[in-house]
């Protein structure tokens, strides 16, 4: 390789790790404190999903006028819009309480959908003669998982705080890691 080229990644490099030092840093120092507060971040989790729904929802109505030329359901996605600025608004008016009640049916739904699929799997490997028992399992308990993160919104909401922490701690490691092998290259 030339040695202007391996220059530039050197430079490249240099100017690289600083910010992902940083960015590490602070995912882990969010993590953290998440984890030894881990219901101090649901206020911002709920004010998130409601901005988000808003900004979403915003962001649909303006796509479905783009596309109104073109498409000829282009108002189901305005439909998808006005759902969601309303959503939206709703939980900035009513907040935090339904954008947290959102975040805790949404799990609930997503437990249970995978619960029911992992159990129509574990019939579909019985028929093929597939050992099914950990399939049906994983399906039985993500189901009663369902429900139970219905019947305990607070136990809900700091697991799922705590995974939110959990995966910030992962990211902040990931990125310093990487952050001190491209220091590595440059300052050997």
């Amino acid at each position: 390789m030339p040695s202007a080229v391996l220059d530039d990644l050197k430079g490249l490099f240099n100017r690289a790790w600083w910010p992902m030092f940083r960015r590490g840093r602070l995912a882990l120092t969010a993590g953290g404190y998440s984890f030894a507060r881990l219901l101090a971040p649901v206020a911002a989790c709920g004010m998130l999903t409601a901005w988000s729904a808003l900004f979403s929802g915003f962001g649909n109505i303006m796509h479905a006028f783009q596309l109104k030329p073109v498409m000829n359901h282009w108002w189901v996605l305005l439909l998808s819009g006005l759902v969601g600025v309303g959503f939206g608004i709703a939980a900035l008016v009513y907040y935090p309480g339904l954008s947290l009640s959102f975040a805790v049916v949404l799990v609930a739904w997503w437990l249970m959908v995978t619960g029911i699929l992992g159990i129509y799997g574990a019939v579909l490997e019985k028929r093929l003669g597939v050992h099914w028992g950990w399939t049906a399992a994983f399906g039985v308990l993500s189901v009663v998982a369902s429900v139970f993160a219905l019947l305990s919104p607070p136990v809900t909401l700091a697991a799922i705080m705590g995974l939110i922490a959990a995966f910030a701690i992962v990211t902040g490691v990931a990125l310093l890691m990487g952050a001190f092998k491209l220091r590595s290259l440059v300052r050997p």
